[in-house]
């Protein structure tokens, strides 16, 4: 297993490697689209960190309809909630009635993230406080670590 500090830099690599990548909802090919939930199983599972999972099909409006969580479940399922996020996070926002949006963090200061992004048509990195959309106050982002919930499990020191 890979250290903490190893596992983060593995991370933003990978998640970096996907820049320009056309936005397509659902799809998961590198070069070729990807939509945010995607984009976020692509780089955990190909950066080694989480086992090969899928968590699709899902429509890909189902957050303006309903208020479960299921899109992005994947990620409160396997990462605990932080306060604070650091390079290697997942950063996931309301849209609709639901936590329908992330990406993954590449900088705690200023708060960068790499997002499939669908007004962009494409995978790009940008400070979130230039992102109008994302960094309205009703999208009360919250921070989700792989890192943390391993903490808690035991695999790394708190």
């Amino acid at each position: 297993m890979l250290s903490e500090a190893e596992g983060r830099s593995a991370l933003i690599r990978e998640a970096r490697r996907w820049i320009g990548t056309p936005y397509h909802p659902g799809a998961d090919l590198r070069g070729a689209g990807v939509d945010c939930g995607m984009l976020i199983v692509r780089v955990f599972v190909d950066a080694g960190l989480v086992p090969p999972f899928d968590p699709r099909p899902y429509p890909q409006d189902w957050h303006l309809h309903r208020d479960d969580e299921r899109y992005l479940g994947f990620v409160f399922d396997r990462a605990a909630e932080v306060a604070r996020p650091e390079p290697g996070d997942v950063i996931v926002f309301r849209y609709g009635r639901a936590y329908a949006h992330g990406g993954i963090v590449t900088a705690a200061e200023p708060l960068t993230l790499v997002h499939a992004f669908s007004p962009a048509q494409a995978v790009i990195e940008e400070p979130l406080a230039r992102n109008s959309v994302l960094a309205e106050p009703g999208r009360n982002p919250r921070f989700f670590s792989l890192w943390a919930a391993r903490a808690a499990a035991g695999a790394y020191p708190a």
